[in-house]
């Protein structure tokens, strides 16, 4: 199943295998987050341009990042950053970063999904790390409502489900240990989608998903 949404935030120069390995896990991705310097940068990175072409022939959605700054960043520089995912990388999706919670903001990401859609997005993933409002699920197709470490989410209380079940929900864990099931514990929480690593500190999404060293479950 395609579960498993990377963001993994290498230059493919400096760690070629693990992009390799990405690729390889294709079958299992729901997409891979594009991120070469904190958005798409102010040129392109034809190393990053080809891994992004990569992952398209082999079907997997490429969504390009772009810091949202909790609605304080400008949305022309979002789009900018939109725009340019595409142009360079032929992105066809938008992973939101810095997303907030509630209800306040929503009129701001509305404008901002509609022109996200308008350059090409056909897939739009909130991250705000939280359980937002429902009203977020109307313009989303994945929602992040968690992002924090293994023990955190281990502790988690059961959330409300923001929204119907035509939007999927997504659990982001780093600083997970060798032997736990984050996986299990994502499905039993209503996750659809997900990723743990074992990163910690202020960069963990500089490590692989402990999943794609697992073999496929074709059966």
């Amino acid at each position: 199943m395609s579960t498993l949404l990377v963001p993994y935030y290498e230059h493919p120069s400096v760690r070629p295998a693990e992009w390799d390995a990405i690729v390889a896990a294709a079958p299992r991705l729901y997409g891979v987050v594009l991120n070469p310097a904190s958005g798409p940068g102010d040129r392109p990175d034809t190393a990053f341009a080809e891994v992004a072409a990569r992952l398209r022939a082999e079907g997997v959605r490429v969504l390009g990042y772009a810091d949202t700054g909790y609605g304080r960043r400008a949305a022309t520089d979002v789009v900018r950053d939109l725009t340019r995912h595409r142009d360079w990388y032929g992105t066809d999706g938008a992973f939101l970063d810095q997303v907030p919670s509630g209800p306040e903001e929503f009129e701001h990401y509305q404008k901002l999904a509609v022109a996200a859609w308008g350059v090409g997005c056909a897939t739009l993933v909130l991250n705000h790390g939280t359980a937002p409002h429902p009203c977020y699920a109307r313009i989303a197709d994945v929602l992040v409502t968690f992002e924090g470490p293994w023990a955190a989410y281990r502790a988690l209380p059961p959330q409300p489900r923001p929204g119907g079940t035509d939007v999927r929900l997504c659990h982001l864990v780093y600083d997970v240990p060798p032997g736990a099931d984050p996986e299990g514990l994502a499905r039993a929480r209503g996750a659809a989608v997900h990723c743990a690593v074992p990163g910690t500190g202020d960069h963990p999404w500089g490590t692989l998903p402990y999943t794609l060293h697992k073999p496929e479950n074709t059966s």
